[in-house]
């Protein structure tokens, strides 16, 4: 394991995309922010470029069925484009199906204002932000 490396999660969207970082130790997941999706890689060259990143997390979207969602298609694209670009960084899915409801649930937990909680770029933040520590807890576990 790197030392001192942030994981990064991506919450990727056909629109939009929620990014989560973790700090670099590794223990808290925070939501960073959300960037167009076709800014995306801009963003990411960006923060790759000052950040030490030892492993990106994209989030595995699925149906309740466990089906692949149909966002699969645009997805497997991306991250195979993520690979090409950074070698030196592992690209692993994680099941996302329950993040944006708990997202919601998190908003609205958290006491924010229905017009906040309609607030899609937030909700993609704090999606990215759960994705982030399901993964965290699971290499815990491990």
């Amino acid at each position: 394991m790197n030392e001192m490396a942030r994981l990064l999660a991506i919450d990727y969207g056909k629109k939009r995309t929620g990014i989560a970082v973790s700090d670099p130790l590794q223990i808290i997941a925070n939501g960073l922010t959300t960037v167009e999706t076709p800014r995306l890689f801009d963003f990411l060259e960006e923060y790759l470029g000052r950040e030490k990143v030892s492993c990106m997390v994209v989030g595995l979207p699925r149906q309740m069925n466990n089906e692949p969602s149909e966002n699969m298609k645009r997805i497997e694209p991306f991250v195979n484009r993520l690979r090409k670009l950074y070698p030196h960084i592992p690209v692993v899915y994680f099941d996302e199906r329950f993040s944006s409801r708990m997202a919601q649930q998190t908003m609205i937990d958290g006491g924010l204002k229905k017009k906040d909680r309609q607030n899609k770029a937030l909700v993609d933040e704090i999606s990215a932000t759960i994705i982030l520590q399901g993964y965290m807890e699971s290499k815990r576990m491990r």
